[in-house]
């Protein structure tokens, strides 16, 4: 009799289930941790054109010892902070944000010292590197975007109701955004 009640209780319970959007929530969760693999891939790819970078400006600019050292360090501690998608909480998320802005205000310091080395700027290999890490700098503000949609979806998706409910009950919790740094709210200033 009790194997019965369960048999028809699972005949009840499965499509409710799928039909209240557990399914669908299952879908977003994974679209978006799909999506951030995808941010860390074009951060790994910055990442790795660094050191060659670093290696072409120190035959040029050997006396800028601190700046490449900053950058060297930067990279190494954006490295370091490793955040999986399964533990994408507001904390790691911004343990791995603040990483990353640090690395790229060094790299920011590290084109400013370029600028100063005709030479640098005309070699070949530099350009291409330059070129490559711009390239890499569009591609993380694209990833970016199509994270922060993926975790819009999602997170809208939860918040419904009764969806809000089943959230709730199997502990689908909202996921982080990216979000611009401060400093990027200041106007900057030109000076001529």
């Amino acid at each position: 009799m009790k194997r019965i009640k369960s048999i028809l209780l699972a005949v009840l319970i499965i499509p409710l289930l799928s039909s209240c959007g557990y399914n669908t929530m299952v879908e977003l969760s994974e679209a978006v941790d799909a999506q951030w693999a995808q941010v860390e891939n074009v951060y790994q790819r910055r990442a790795d054109l660094i050191p060659n970078l670093v290696n072409t400006v120190k035959g040029y600019a050997s006396h800028e010892k601190e700046t490449l050292q900053a950058v060297i360090e930067a990279r190494a501690k954006a490295t370091s902070v490793n955040v999986s998608a399964d533990n994408l909480t507001p904390e790691t998320f911004q343990k791995f944000q603040s990483a990353q802005d640090g690395l790229s205000s060094a790299l920011s310091r590290l084109m400013v010292v370029m600028e100063r080395y005709p030479d640098l700027k005309a070699n070949q290999n530099f350009l291409d590197l330059q070129a490559q890490l711009e390239g890499t700098e569009n591609r993380i503000a694209v990833e970016r975007r199509k994270f922060n949609e993926a975790t819009r979806k999602y997170n809208t998706y939860i918040k419904k109701f009764p969806k809000n409910i089943i959230a709730n009950m199997f502990d689908f919790e909202q996921k982080p955004y990216f979000k611009a740094e401060e400093k990027a709210k200041e106007v900057p200033k030109v000076e001529f």
